[in-house]
């Protein structure tokens, strides 16, 4: 829980000295209090008192310092969840009156400014930019040339524009997987739903940005492994195993020697295998020594490897990665940070083919946190199995034709179940796009 205290008598101080004429009503007197405050509410002026770890933890000069400009803030963002910091009262007050909004953002939907139709064409050609982006650097890595990794942040830059207009468009993208592609597809959908998940979480939007660059750079050191280690067809002999846990390692030489990059990111590519138990690799970590990012990215990382076919085996639904995620949170993930992204992602997540209770096939266009299991769909066939003019329901709505109750879902289904796909329906609006600019 956060908290806030009044500090103790050596900490008050007045604005000002009292002069000869003053008398002591007219003097005026701040109250100083220390607020362990979330670390997203950070303002310059604030005095920085402790942090949720040691200061040796965090690249900062120094231990206990006014926080001058916002720079300085975003680095305690990318690495701790909380701080305890020391401002005047009427300053303070106003900022925490915005903890329980923050709080509530993540029982909201992610706010939308564009419709999934009008976003799709910007999410299809970012999506495109972005993943020609990871094999050209691919490709550099296997010459040995060097790599120009900052000219990843204008697309990433898109990728944060696309997700701010309508999250659900880039979702529907990350839906469409190649088995041979896995680890360039891979880095992009984990930079997608990090971008989406820091905004879900609250993060202000300079955030934003670098968490989508943790993503999408988190397993560049996977470019290292050989092929015959990373696409074996089979389980991985201890000494196989061993050569694939230095990816980790491997990423972070490649990125810290880029002195253009945030610190962050090459934190993230070395760590994002480490668990909240201290059984995690390549430095069995304790939790209070894995970064912020670290521990956001381990998530989605791990979401998406779930989910995603591979050389030796087929990806499981959404449901069976939530659970996984769920019965794994506080031993090999952040407990509240998994909560949080279950309540992003849905049972269902956007582009998924369900059946529901009436017969008919849909697709998800969007989820509530609040309802996991009632997202809004748009309905492809009848319950004959039948297309039909597609329409929008939202399952979690209670308006109702008199004497009928909202359907719900009876099954999630593959996708191209009954002749329906999400790819084909991404051709569909993609058509009617084109029609109406030209």
């Amino acid at each position: 829980m956060w908290f806030r205290r009044k500090s103790s008598k050596q900490h008050r101080q007045s604005v000002s000295a009292p002069t000869a004429f003053a008398t002591h009503s007219e003097i005026p007197v701040s109250t100083l209090q220390r607020v362990r405050l979330p670390v997203d509410l950070l303002q310059p002026g604030m005095r920085i008192v402790s942090l949720d770890r040691p200061w040796t933890q965090v690249p900062v000069l120094f231990q206990g310092f006014t926080l001058s400009d916002d720079s300085q803030a975003q680095i305690l963002r990318q690495y701790c969840e909380w701080v305890l910091v020391e401002d005047e009262e009427k300053r303070l007050i106003p900022v925490l009156d915005q903890i329980s909004a923050l709080k509530r953002r993540t029982t909201e939907p992610l706010p939308e400014t564009r419709s999934l139709q009008q976003e799709l064409p910007r999410a299809q050609a970012t999506w495109s930019r972005t993943q020609a982006f990871v094999e050209e650097v691919t490709r550099q890595i296997e010459a040995g040339n060097d790599l120009n990794l900052q000219s990843a942040r204008p697309i990433i830059r898109e990728c944060v524009d696309s997700v701010k207009a309508n999250a659900s468009a880039m979702f529907w993208m990350s839906r469409i997987k190649s088995r041979d592609a896995y680890t360039a597809e891979h880095c992009l959908r984990v930079a997608i739903f990090c971008v989406a998940f820091a905004r879900f979480l609250g993060m202000p939007d300079e955030d934003l940005e670098t968490v989508g660059m943790c993503g999408l750079l988190h397993d560049l050191g996977k470019l290292k492994v050989p092929d015959e280690i990373l696409n074996k067809p089979g389980a991985l002999t201890p000494e196989e195993h061993s050569i694939m846990r230095r990816h980790t390692t491997l990423g972070y030489e490649l990125l810290r020697a880029d002195p253009h990059l945030d610190p962050i990111i090459s934190d993230v590519s070395c760590h994002h295998h480490e668990r909240m138990d201290g059984r995690g690799y390549p430095k069995q970590l304790a939790e209070w020594q894995i970064s912020r990012f670290a521990r956001l990215v381990s998530i989605v990382d791990a979401f998406d490897a779930i989910t995603s076919d591979r050389s030796y085996r087929d990806g499981l639904p959404a449901s069976d990665a939530i659970r996984i995620l769920f019965r794994n949170r506080g031993q090999q993930f952040d407990a509240t940070m998994v909560e949080a992204f279950i309540r992003m992602v849905g049972v269902y997540p956007p582009g998924s083919l369900v059946e529901l209770s009436t017969g008919e096939v849909a697709i998800v266009l969007a989820t509530h946190p609040g309802r996991k299991l009632k997202p809004r769909v748009e309905i492809l066939l009848d319950r004959d199995k039948r297309a039909v003019a597609p329409r929008v329901v939202d399952l979690g709505s209670t308006g109702s034709e008199p004497g009928q109750g909202t359907p719900g879902i009876a099954q999630p289904l593959p996708d191209g179940a009954f002749g329906a796909s999400l790819r084909d329906r991404i051709k569909q609006l993609m058509a009617v796009a084109d029609k109406n600019a030209s």
